[in-house]
């Protein structure tokens, strides 16, 4: 969708590229608004803001918490949640996105649904897969439905947090199903805010420190 303000498309070329153009147009702040997942990007945001000397804010929704009635397993990488299927043959629904699907294929025993926004590149080398392409917000009534019709026995999910894939999560522990959570991994230490209303207070706030100084 086109924006009302100028676009740039495409990657800077790593910390020292995106530090140049910070300095190249005198940016006064930036906004790390990236995926909970995009690990790599937020770190390098982090250490080009340090490089180029701009401030930086981070907006990160809230990861999901544990509720009563909850089954999930942990984990901290994707072949781990694979390894955490088991042995038995299971029916899973794989809800982690496309790029990493293919680590599933380490564990062909099992029955896998993939719902994806975009469709898997390479075809899974799996005996019984099936796709859906979808994106959010899932509302709990119709991921129950889901869950039923498809006979799942297991969930995999990461914890991306906010409100419109967290319909899996609640309809999972309605039917009291298993849910293996691939967790975050740490981020950096920099300023960080959970909503767009909070991003909206800090990013006045920093801008106005801005204004003071002079640049």
């Amino acid at each position: 969708m086109a924006q009302p303000v100028p676009v740039r498309s495409g990657g800077f070329g790593g910390v020292e590229g995106l530090a140049a153009y910070l300095r190249e147009h005198r940016i006064d702040l930036m906004i790390d608004a990236t995926h909970p997942f995009a690990a790599r990007i937020s770190a390098n945001a982090a250490e080009a803001s340090h490089l180029a000397g701009t401030p930086l804010i981070a907006l990160r929704r809230p990861a999901w918490e544990r509720l009563k009635g909850d089954r999930w397993t942990s984990v901290a990488t994707m072949p781990e949640a694979v390894t955490a299927l088991g042995d038995i043959p299971r029916r899973v629904f794989l809800a982690i996105g496309r790029q990493e699907a293919f680590y599933f294929e380490a564990a062909p025993q099992h029955s896998y649904l993939v719902r994806s926004v975009d469709p898997v590149t390479r075809a899974l080398d799996l005996p019984d897969v099936s796709y859906i392409l979808s994106a959010g917000p899932f509302a709990e009534a119709d991921e129950h439905r889901l869950l039923v019709e498809n006979r799942i026995d297991v969930v995999v999910t990461k914890n991306s947090g906010g409100d419109a894939t967290y319909g899996k999560i609640a309809a999972a522990r309605r039917l009291g199903l298993p849910v293996i959570m691939v967790e975050r991994k740490a981020t950096p230490d920099v300023q960080t805010v959970g909503t767009v209303s909070e991003a909206l207070l800090a990013i006045d706030h920093a801008l106005s420190l801005v204004m003071k100084r002079g640049v």
